[in-house]
């Protein structure tokens, strides 16, 4: 999708955080894996004591391989090349351990825990050290809960808020209008000094909520490589999503009601998703679809709701 020119001329800084707009862990486990994939080093991070509220956000503790336990407290980290531009070609054998591309050295990485305070402040600090490291475009990665089946291939939107990006991209605009997260607010920050986004949201399957998904993860690191025209190993993670995919079958083979609500939700997507669908079936298939949900008497949840990406 590159061309060298644009959006994706520059330096991007690739963004996720954990909480609210990380569902599944899928978006800050999409750039902690590419973390391990670039040589990166530190070059920014925030002070916790001014963003986070402890009681809320919790220090934890953990040993090292020294056997010394130490204290991690939440916070966000910047992350740059160590040789910033240099076109990264690995050698063969280093071909499944290292992001390849002609754009490999102009990626940068941003990760954290979503601030419980000040985010106009945090937002300022994060642009702050965004322009001086030169960076011409941010990406955010974001998961949301969603009523779609496991077995389907993972949803994905990209969408951007710049006119110039969606026409370099053909890509959409989001129409979601609600509550947001600090993906949002470092959006429009970084479009007020100048800086162009775009965000990959993936939908993660809400009736499996409580665990990481790595098919999530997958399908977030597959739109990323395409959008920003690197090659991303991705080591054991299709065998990781296949297995979350059997693991659910499993639990699903067992309970009579989550199988059928599963049934409904594939019906729906096939529905959507096959080629003769009209508009017209796509909305009385899903209007069905919400009559049989409100039968049975589901509760809404976080998520639960398909009004799109909530940045």
């Amino acid at each position: 999708m590159a061309n060298g020119n644009g959006f994706l001329g520059g330096r991007l800084l690739v963004v996720a955080f954990e909480g609210w707009n990380d569902a599944g862990e899928a978006a800050t486990g999409a750039v902690r894996a590419l973390k391990d994939l670039l040589d990166v080093e530190m070059i920014s991070e925030v002070d916790p004591e001014l963003y986070f509220d402890y009681q809320f956000n919790r220090p934890t503790v953990s040993t090292n391989e020294d056997g010394v336990r130490a204290l991690g407290w939440p916070g966000a980290i910047m992350y740059g090349p160590k040789a910033p531009g240099v076109v990264s070609v690995p050698l063969a054998e280093d071909a499944q351990l290292r992001v390849s591309g002609t754009n490999a050295g102009n990626i940068y990485l941003l990760i954290g825990t979503e601030p419980s305070r000040s985010w106009k402040s945090f937002a300022a600090e994060i642009l702050d050290a965004a322009l001086a490291a030169d960076v011409s475009g941010v990406v955010f990665l974001g998961a949301m809960l969603a009523d779609v089946p496991h077995t389907r291939p993972i949803s994905i939107f990209v969408s951007s808020d710049n006119a110039q990006v969606r026409g370099e991209l053909q890509i959409e605009r989001s129409t979601y209008e609600g509550p947001v997260g600090i993906l949002s607010v470092l959006s429009d920050a970084a479009e007020t000094v100048g800086i162009p986004t775009l965000s990959i949201w993936a939908s993660v399957p809400h009736y499996v909520h409580n665990a990481p998904s790595p098919k999530a993860m997958l399908a977030l690191i597959d739109k990323l490589e395409e959008v920003i025209d690197v090659v991303i190993p991705r080591g054991a993670l299709v065998t990781e999503a296949a297995e979350w995919e059997t693991g659910i079958d499993v639990l699903a083979g067992e309970d009579e009601e989550m199988a059928a609500y599963i049934a409904q939700l594939e019906q729906a997507r096939d529905t959507v998703d096959s080629p003769e669908a009209s508009g017209e079936a796509i909305a009385q298939e899903f209007e069905k679809y919400l009559r049989k949900r409100g039968s049975d008497g589901r509760p809404d949840g976080p998520g639960s709701r398909p009004d799109g990406p909530r940045h």
